[in-house]
C-alpha cells in the first residue's frame, strides 16, 4: 500500500514538472534579455569581479548586477544558471549553480578550469535555468521511500503517514513547560514532547506558532538531547526561526545563503561559522596556491607545443590537486560543526543540500506545513524518527501549476491529509495577539469552529476612539463593473472608490499621530492587475506620497503571514452573472481579513459577491454588528 501511495505522488509529480516546464520555455523561448529581465529570469549586463578555485575541480566566480538593479528578480541559492554575452550568442553555453546570492552579487559555481574567451567580450549576462534540481530532489525522496520495506522499525513514521497506523504517546511526561507560553500554546509543546512519531500544531493567524515552535524546539533539545532538523517551504520562513532559535542560545546552523541579512542569521549560516574555523588559515593558504598554479597556466596562449601543452596540463594537475586537498579539509571541518550543532534549519529541499545530504535527526519540524508540497516534505521526512508538522491549512495552500496535478491530489497538503488522518496529534493554537475581536470573529466562526479568542491586548484595539474596528462598503448599483484586463481584472471605479477612502482616513489619522507613530496600512486585492490599478492612482496622490512607507500596497498572496495595523480589501468582482473567479478560495480570502490589527475595510459588490456563501454570510455578519455601509453613503467624499 506504502508503494502504491508514493508511485501515485511520483505520477502527479511528473505532471506538475512538465507543466511548469511547458511555462518556463513559453515564457523564455525566444525572448530578448530585457523581457527575461523584467520577468525576474535574467540579470543583463553583469560584470566578473573576481574568480577562484571553489571545491574540488569547481571554479568560483562572483558576479554582479551592474544596471537596472531596482528589479525583483528570482535567482536563490542552489539555482542552475547559465552566463551568456551578447557579443557571441552562438558561444558554448556555461552552466553552474547558484552557491550565494546576496544584493546585487551572487557567486556561481561552474565545473571548468577557466572562463572561456568569449567572456572577456561584449557583453554578458545570466539567465535562470528551469529548476529541475529541486524536482530530482522531491523524486528521488519519493523513490527512496518506495524502496523501504516495510517490515522495518524505521519505517513506523511512514506507516502512520501513509497507512493511517496510530501514532503513540509517552504516558507521563516529567518536563516544565515554559511558563511564557499560554495554555494552548503549552499543550502543544506538551504534544510535540510526548508524541513518539507525530506532532501537529495548528496555528491559526496571530496565534503564535513561530513563539510555540521555538520553544518546543528548545524543550525537545533539553528533553531528548538529539539533533533537530528545521524546514519550511520559503527562505524567509526558515529565516525567521533561525533567527529566533539563534536569540533563544541554540547552536544553529543554517544551510544555503538567508534571503534577508541580519548579524543573527551571517552568523549562523555554514560560511560564516566555516571562516571563524581555526582550519580557516590554512584553507586560504592553499587556494592561494591553487590559484597561483592556475595564473600561470592561464599564461600559456592558445597556439603553442606540446612541450608548453604538457606544461599547462601539469599546472592545472597541481592546482586540482591542492583543490582535492582543499575539499577534504573542508569535509572535516564541516563535520566538526554539524556534531556540535544542535538545529539545522533549511528549506525543504535544502535539507538534502551536498554538505548534510549524510546526516540523520531524532526529530523534523517543517513549519510552514500549509504550504508545502508534499514530495517536497519527504526530503526531510525521511532523515527522522519523529516528524513535526506546523502550519495552518485554512490558509493559502501551495502554488501548482498543473490544474490536472492538483485536481488528482497534488494540492492536498500533508498537514490537511494528517490533521483529517490522525486528530488524536493536533492541537489548535485558540488565542491569539493580533486582531481586534470584531476583526476575528467571522475567521474564528468559519475556519475555526468559533474556538478562538483575542488576548485582552488587542480584544478591545482601536485607530482612535469610537472608530470602527470592521466595515464592509458595499458598491451594489453603483455600476463599478469589473473589466478583463489580459488574464487578470480590473475594477477602476472601485480602485478609485478606495483611493479617495484611504486618502480620506489618513488625513484623518494625521490629527492623531505623528509620522513617527504613524499606523501601518495595507492595501490589498486578490488580482495584480488591480494592484497595478491602485497602485498608479496613489502616485499622483500627496498623502499617500507622504505616509507611502507606512503602506504597503500588493496582492494578498503576498501579506500570508504580515499584519498591519489597518487593512483595505478591493474584492475588483462585479459582474451580473455573479461569477466570482478565485474569491472562491477562501482560504485566501482568510489570510486578506486577517492581516489587520485595528481596522478592517471590504470593498465589494454584494450583488456579485453574495451568491457566493461565505460572502453573503461575512455581509450578513457586519449588518450585525452595524459595520455595513453602501458606497452612495460616501459620494461626497
Amino acid at each position: 500500500m506504502s508503494k502504491e501511495y508514493f508511485k501515485n505522488l511520483q505520477d502527479l509529480l511528473l505532471i506538475e514538472r512538465e507543466e511548469d516546464l511547458q511555462s518556463y520555455l513559453k515564457l523564455t523561448q525566444n525572448t530578448s534579455a530585457a523581457d527575461r529581465r523584467a520577468l525576474g529570469l535574467t540579470w543583463y549586463p553583469i560584470a566578473i569581479r573576481n574568480t577562484e578555485i571553489g571545491k574540488g575541480d569547481y571554479l568560483s566566480v562572483e558576479l554582479e548586477r551592474t544596471k537596472h538593479q531596482e528589479l525583483s528578480h528570482q535567482f536563490r541559492f542552489g539555482a542552475a544558471v547559465v552566463i551568456f554575452s551578447n557579443h557571441d550568442p552562438k558561444a558554448d553555453q556555461v552552466e553552474g549553480i547558484v552557491t550565494h546570492q546576496s544584493g546585487n552579487r551572487m557567486k556561481v559555481s561552474f565545473r571548468i578550469d577557466e572562463l572561456p574567451d568569449w567572456t572577456r567580450d561584449g557583453k554578458l549576462g545570466v539567465d535562470l535555468l528551469f529548476d529541475n534540481n529541486s524536482y530530482d530532489e522531491m523524486q528521488h525522496a519519493l523513490k527512496q521511500a518506495t524502496n523501504l520495506t516495510d517490515e522495518t522499525a524505521e519505517n513506523k513514521l511512514i506507516k502512520i503517514i501513509t497507512l493511517g497506523e496510530k501514532p503513540s504517546f509517552e504516558q507521563e511526561v516529567k518536563f516544565t513547560i515554559p511558563n511564557l507560553l499560554n495554555a494552548s500554546q503549552q499543550r502543544a509543546v506538551l504534544q510535540i514532547i510526548a508524541a513518539d512519531h507525530l506532532a501537529i500544531v495548528h496555528g491559526p493567524p496571530g496565534t503564535g506558532k513561530t513563539t510555540t515552535i521555538v520553544q518546543a524546539i528548545k524543550s525537545l533539545f533539553k528533553h531528548h538531547n538529539q539533533k533537530i532538523l528545521v524546514v519550511a517551504p520559503s527562505n524567509t520562513a526558515v529565516d525567521l526561526l533561525t533567527e529566533k532559535l539563534v536569540l533563544e542560545g541554540l547552536h544553529v546552523i543554517r544551510i544555503g545563503n538567508p534571503a534577508r541579512v541580519s548579524e543573527k542569521l551571517l552568523s549562523a549560516t555554514l560560511d560564516h561559522q566555516m571562516a571563524d574555523h581555526p582550519e580557516m588559515k590554512m584553507i586560504k593558504a592553499l587556494k592561494k596556491q591553487a590559484n597561483e598554479y592556475k595564473n600561470m597556466a592561464h599564461k600559456y596562449k592558445r597556439s603553442f607545443g606540446k612541450a608548453e601543452r604538457d606544461q599547462r596540463k601539469a599546472l592545472f594537475d597541481e592546482a586540482h590537486k591542492i583543490g582535492r586537498e582543499v575539499e577534504k579539509t573542508e569535509a572535516y571541518m564541516m563535520d566538526q560543526l554539524f556534531n556540535k550543532a544542535q538545529v539545522i534549519t533549511a528549506t525543504l529541499v535544502g535539507a538534502h543540500h551536498h554538505t548534510v545530504r549524510h546526516l540523520k535527526y531524532g526529530t523534523v519540524v517543517i513549519d510552514e506545513a500549509g504550504q508545502a508540497l508534499e514530495p517536497a516534505c519527504w526530503i526531510p521526512i525521511l532523515k527522522a524518527k519523529k516528524l513535526i508538522l506546523a502550519g495552518d491549512h485554512f490558509q493559502l495552500p501551495p502554488t501548482i501549476k498543473s490544474t490536472a496535478a492538483g485536481r488528482k491530489g497534488l494540492s492536498n497538503t500533508l498537514l490537511e491529509k494528517l490533521v483529517s488522518l490522525h486528530p488524536e496529534s493536533v492541537v489548535l493554537l485558540n488565542e491569539q495577539y493580533r486582531m481586534n475581536n470584531s476583526i476575528m470573529g467571522y475567521s474564528s466562526k468559519v475556519f475555526y469552529e468559533d474556538r478562538l479568542t483575542a488576548h485582552p491586548s488587542v480584544s478591545g484595539q482601536l485607530l482612535f476612539d469610537g472608530d470602527e474596528p470592521i466595515k464592509f462598503i458595499d458598491t451594489a448599483g453603483c455600476s463599478y463593473d469589473e473589466k478583463l484586463e489580459g488574464t487578470s481584472t480590473i475594477n477602476p471605479d472601485e480602485a478609485a472608490f478606495l483611493v479617495r477612502q484611504l486618502i480620506h482616513l489618513l488625513s484623518r489619522l494625521e490629527t492623531d499621530y505623528t509620522i513617527a507613530d504613524f499606523p501601518s496600512i495595507a492595501v490589498i486585492s486578490p488580482y495584480k492587475q488591480q494592484i497595478q490599478v491602485l497602485k498608479e492612482l496613489l502616485s499622483t496622490e500627496t498623502l499617500f506620497l507622504k505616509y507611502q512607507h507606512k503602506i504597503a500596497v500588493n496582492t494578498i498572496d503576498s501579506f500570508q503571514g504580515q499584519e498591519r495595523d489597518v487593512v483595505y480589501i478591493s474584492l475588483t468582482r462585479s459582474n451580473t452573472a455573479g461569477s466570482i473567479g478565485f474569491l472562491a478560495d477562501t482560504r485566501r480570502m482568510n489570510v486578506a481579513m486577517t492581516r489587520a490589527k485595528k481596522k478592517l475595510i471590504v470593498i465589494g459588490d454584494s450583488s456579485t459577491l453574495s451568491k457566493a456563501k461565505f460572502y453573503a454570510d461575512f455581509i450578513n455578519y457586519t449588518e450585525k454588528r452595524n459595520a455595513y455601509s453602501s458606497a452612495w453613503e460616501f459620494m461626497d467624499l
